[in-house]
């Protein structure tokens, strides 16, 4: 494996952005110096101001004024394989993520069949991304077969296994996902109230996160459902109210077990005075927002495009808002992608694109590749510094689920973290062609949005997973052209991992290759 140094002007090193070098040995983080951006520096110098020259040759990578990242960590990912891969596969998603500057993907517990609720289905899902590596493209230039990011997995918890998943735990899934209402696939069913304290307690016994799909049953079927094309009334058919109710529950069974627990995917700004309130209680809770709910708003959508359907749905601007308030104030913790893909077929069952009846339509936004430069953008007009989107993406998505620990800490630019590294060009624009997206199918809500701002490259491990070539970039040209298109495979090389929760008795397959 390759020794690098690295230096640029901008390198995120404690929560700032800073002239340094960071040196690279084998897939963790050697050393990082400070005050120079010039590798040449290290490997020169002689007055003992920046510490121990590097003890072996590295390849050296100048990379002036583009910015160097952590990682991403996307911890909300719907591969959908087995079972769904005609929605999206581990090939497809993990090169999507390496475009994007996703260096670790967590994959969730469905919509593969089976669902990941016992030990047997995490094997399947397992032996199907091995799988995916060895069925690359043969002019790929995919080094040893493998996928181009870590992967690690959530359990579920449905009714009736909880007995699986304290075995779930051992074997190494991060957490475990539960919904309170309709999944929207009949192979996972939501828990009730006292199913949902029974799931909590058995959590508690061995410190198990559960994250939870808060919307209320209850107030989704009184809510009015009428086949429609108009975004407007899809809107209503998803109230607030949905969100806080749930919520409530939540955090009752919370407060009744003491379990740690995220709540998904937050998109009412509602929701957010209960999350203080139970925040200065002291409960174990944590929550997250998504990419979208951050950057586009239900006055942008059109009537009967299926693109920007989700569940929970995207808000007002004024909702919007709020939500960037509480991710700053710290009442939510982390932004994630909840890349939800579907074939274009179930995009669009309730008609064809523009003419869709929103109530039949699959719910799921693809923002695998698109969410982290969209975010940085928007976050860009509001003032909001990079290092913060940075954190909010990559630092504490990683100890979320406890990927900060172990052997290869991720999150973090520092000596000991894994070596997994993003490069940022700030001042690249591209307008976002869904057709050009490596997800597999061509339906983006981002489809148009011009952007500023590029992930150049994506590094895994000490090596290069994903890198630009001549004036082209990931996500379009320096002055703004077009995508580079998706079958575009040969600058993707993996290295990937499927990787266990740190600490686990499955862990050690953190040192062995997808």
């Amino acid at each position: 494996m390759t020794d690098r140094l690295i230096g640029s002007e901008r390198v995120l090193v404690e929560g700032e952005l800073r002239p340094a070098v960071v040196r690279t040995e084998d897939d963790r983080i050697a050393q990082v110096w400070w005050g120079t951006s010039d590798p040449d520096k290290v490997t020169t110098h002689d007055d003992g101001m920046l510490g121990a020259p590097p003890a072996r040759s590295a390849a050296v990578w100048n990379l002036g004024d583009r910015i160097v990242l952590p990682g991403g960590v996307d911890t909300h990912v719907h591969v959908n394989e087995p079972g769904r891969t005609h929605w999206e596969g581990f090939t497809s998603a993990a090169r999507a993520a390496a475009y994007g500057g996703v260096t670790t993907i967590v994959d969730m517990p469905l919509n593969s069949i089976p669902p990941t609720t016992s030990v047997e289905a995490l094997r399947i899902k397992q032996a199907a991304a091995r799988a995916a590596s060895a069925r690359l493209p043969e002019d790929a230039d995919w080094e040893g077969g493998r996928l181009p990011v870590d992967v690690a997995f959530w359990g579920g918890a449905v009714p009736g296994n909880a007995d699986e998943l304290e075995p779930l735990w051992d074997a190494g899934v991060l957490g475990f996902k539960c919904f309170l209402a309709d999944s929207g696939v009949p192979e996972f069913p939501p828990l009730d109230p006292d199913e949902l304290v029974v799931v909590m307690d058995r959590l508690v016994r061995f410190d198990g996160l559960l994250a939870v799909h808060a919307e209320d049953p209850a107030v989704l079927a009184a809510a009015p459902r009428t086949p429609s094309r108009a975004y407007a009334d899809f809107l209503l058919s998803r109230p607030d109210e949905a969100e806080t109710a749930a919520v409530r529950t939540v955090l009752d069974a919370v407060r009744e077990t003491g379990a740690r627990t995220h709540v998904l995917h937050v998109s009412s700004a509602k929701v957010l005075d209960l999350l203080a309130e139970a925040k200065a209680e002291g409960l174990p809770v944590t929550a997250e927002t998504c990419h979208h709910y951050l950057v586009l708003a239900a006055e942008d959508v059109p009537d009967g495009d299926a693109a920007y359907k989700c569940c929970p749905p995207i808000r007002d601007r004024g909702n919007q808002n709020a939500l960037w308030d509480g991710l700053r104030e710290g009442i939510l913790d982390c932004v994630v992608s909840d890349h939800s893909p579907s074939s274009v077929a179930e995009k669009v069952r309730g008609g064809r694109v523009g003419e869709t009846d929103l109530q039949a339509a699959w719910g799921g936004i693809s923002g695998l590749q698109t969410g982290f430069v969209a975010l940085a953008d928007a976050a860009r007009w509001r003032g909001v510094p990079l290092a913060e989107v940075s954190r909010w993406t990559s630092t504490n998505t990683a100890a979320l689920v406890g990927l900060d620990r172990g052997d290869r800490p991720k999150g973090v630019i520092a000596e000991g973290a894994a070596a997994d590294l993003v490069i940022y060009d700030p001042d690249a624009i591209a307008v976002i062609d869904a057709a050009q997206l490596a997800h597999r199918n061509p339906v983006s809500a981002y489809h148009g949005l011009t952007v500023t701002g590029a992930v150049t490259d994506t590094v895994l491990g000490g090596r290069i997973a994903m890198w630009w070539f001549g004036e082209a970039v990931a996500h379009g040209d320096i002055d703004g052209g077009a995508w580079r298109p998706a079958n575009d495979v040969e600058h993707i090389r993996g290295d990937g991992r499927l990787i266990a929760r740190p600490g686990s008795a499955a862990a050690e397959q953190d040192r062995r290759p997808a």
